[in-house]
């Protein structure tokens, strides 16, 4: 037993003595009172550019770690693997289990080894290409659980491959430390949504109101950019694509893209560049382009090389609005004024994340929310600037309102006498209109629908009177055949000449004559019985047919088949049952050999 204890001792303290080596930096102690630890000023990297290298092979090289730059653990876009290095030792009695939270929430693989004294090594794996169910602590920052032992120190190994920006900012915590954290994470992220939910709704009453397009684009401005803090805050991977991989890569370069067509758009509105610099209106179409065909090319592309184009060229992009924006103020548009300090805030905002992403500035508070700092007093400037523009639009509106009123007093005779001219004209043209909407164009004859709403007024005397209503459905024989032979043209000229031969024959009857269709035609004949009705069609057939139409020094013979049917005033649907019935009548003529006459 004694000699068991003493190989423990002794493997005890080569393990801390391996591990001090190693690590060559003070170990990271969790004081008894301790409920968080930074572990930056703790840790040593080692770049793996292949990539491949294996957990044995890396602590064998413990040699090569240096110690993090001063600007903290974030190394901008980087090829290959990170492997990160720390020693611990739980002076808390109290906390055994302590999270282990990568501040950072877009990486895409971690691996986490932890060597204790006695041998055992725990190994976790967490990153945005695991689903989002596998952490440990539901939360938009990939984190661990580790156990460790009171007073014995453990070897921290943690490995990073990621195509996104090399940010590793490592941080243990006690979960009661963890739950505050999140907590005040959560409040400040809420307050900025918030603040985002507000003015897109603010905003969307507005449009409503107004129809103004700025208002529509800056609504897609805000729901586009809210978008990619979203995804950059890793609430897109929580909430939204949980389990998505490609979406977790993807989702930022086309989410930025996104953004960038609606800040240009937004932009070109709000500016009216297209009037006051049209110029400079094709420059901002010119960069939506692109920003389309980014947003393509990124769904294909590698995130590595997506990513940072897409974030570079954000500068360009928000660079040239505030150029157009000093053009505009220049020529002497004074809402501009507003829009570029608006911008003037985002860009900052923007350039401090950026920086940040390409590892040129450390990870604090500002850096890390410079872009929702930024982005909030921009969305609130461009709010406020919104309302001024609309401010001075009215104003412009009533000073052109006021002058037109001194206007009109001063000529109110000559503008009344204007007004009733236009009105008389208006009214002619209206009945004019009204009746041409009741004509047929080629022959001049009333139109199908306007005949079923006469008809029915006809049908409806014939009830209350008691008398009989007839109908002739009429068709031209073999018609297709003469625009086979003369020519369309010839063919209207047929039709506008049998018009005028039919109107000619029932006027005397008091007929509602109309082109039903084509080369059919139908009249209504009030207080007439079949009899009578089929006396008057036959009269009709003989003048169509011993008249030829004669078009330019041509004789064209046309003839008609002709259905007669009474129709029966008691009966329901009358209108439909009466055209179906001499519908039936006229294909009676026509199967008969046409040139007819036919009851029914």
């Amino acid at each position: 037993m004694r000699r068991w204890r003493n190989r423990l001792v002794l493997g005890w303290v080569l393990t801390l003595f391996g591990c001090l080596t190693a690590a060559a930096q003070a170990p990271a102690e969790l004081a008894a009172t301790a409920s968080q630890q930074d572990l930056a000023a703790h840790m040593r990297y080692f770049h793996d550019a292949g990539g491949e290298a294996t957990v044995d092979a890396i602590r064998a090289r413990s040699a090569d770690f240096q110690p993090l730059p001063a600007g903290g653990a974030a190394f901008g876009f980087q090829t290959g693997a990170f492997w990160f290095q720390a020693v611990i030792v739980n002076r808390n009695p109290l906390e055994p289990r302590w999270l282990l939270v990568q501040d950072y929430p877009l990486s895409d693989l971690l691996d986490v080894y932890v060597h204790h004294p006695d041998g055992r090594v725990q190994h976790y794996r967490g990153g945005d290409h695991l689903p989002f169910d596998t952490r440990s602590v539901r939360h938009r920052h990939p984190n661990f659980w580790l156990t460790l032992p009171l007073d014995e120190p453990v070897e921290l190994l943690v490995r990073v491959q990621s195509q996104s920006s090399m940010q590793v900012p490592l941080a243990l915590y006690t979960p009661t430390a963890f739950s505050e954290l999140a907590r005040y994470a959560e409040l400040a992220i809420g307050l900025y949504y918030g603040i985002l939910l507000a003015l897109f709704f603010y905003n969307l009453v507005l449009w409503l109101a107004l129809r103004d397009a700025s208002y529509f684009w800056y609504l897609f401005h805000i729901s586009a950019f809210g978008l990619v803090l979203f995804t950059l805050n890793g609430l897109g991977f929580e909430y939204l694509w949980p389990n998505s991989a490609w979406l977790a890569d993807h989702s930022v370069p086309l989410s930025i893209c996104l953004a960038q067509i609606g800040m240009q758009q937004f932009s070109r509105h709000f500016l009216d560049l297209k009037r006051r610099w049209p110029a400079g209106d094709w420059v901002s179409l010119g960069v939506m382009a692109f920003f389309l065909l980014l947003g393509v090319a990124a769904t294909q592309l590698p995130y590595h090389l997506a990513t940072p184009i897409a974030s570079a060229a954000v500068f360009l992009s928000i660079g040239w609005i505030a150029v157009a924006s000093t053009m505009v103020i220049r020529l002497g548009y004074k809402p501009a004024r507003l829009f570029l300090l608006a911008w003037s805030m985002f860009l900052f905002g923007t350039a401090v994340f950026v920086a940040l992403a390409f590892g040129l500035l450390p990870k604090t508070f500002f850096t890390e929310y410079g872009v929702q700092i930024g982005s909030a007093l921009e969305m609130l400037l461009l709010s406020v600037a919104l309302g001024y523009r609309y401010a001075a639009l009215r104003n412009e509106n009533e000073r052109i309102v006021r002058e037109a009123k001194l206007q009109l007093e001063q000529k109110v005779e000559l503008r009344t006498a204007e007004l009733r001219s236009a009105l008389g004209q208006l009214e002619e043209a209206h009945v004019r209109l009204r009746e041409s909407s009741r004509l047929d164009g080629l022959t001049d004859l009333y139109n199908r629908s306007h005949f079923r709403e006469a008809f029915e007024h006809l049908l409806s005397q014939a009830r209350n009177t008691h008398r009989p209503i007839s109908l002739l459905m009429i068709d031209l024989d073999h018609f297709k055949s003469i625009n086979d032979t003369y020519g369309h043209l010839a063919g209207d000229a047929c039709l506008r000449w049998t018009s005028n031969t039919m109107a000619v024959v029932l006027a005397p009857y008091g007929a509602l004559l109309a082109r039903f269709g084509g080369e059919e035609f139908i009249a209504a004949l009030p207080g007439m019985s079949l009899v009578e009705a089929s006396v008057v069609a036959e009269e009709l057939r003989q003048s169509l047919r011993n008249q030829p139409c004669r078009v330019d020094g041509i004789e064209i013979p046309v003839s008609a088949s002709i259905g007669v049917h009474c129709v029966d005033t008691s009966a329901k649907n009358s209108i439909e049952s009466a055209l179906q019935v001499a519908d039936q009548a006229l294909y009676a003529a026509k199967a008969e050999g046409r040139d007819c006459v036919r009851m029914l």
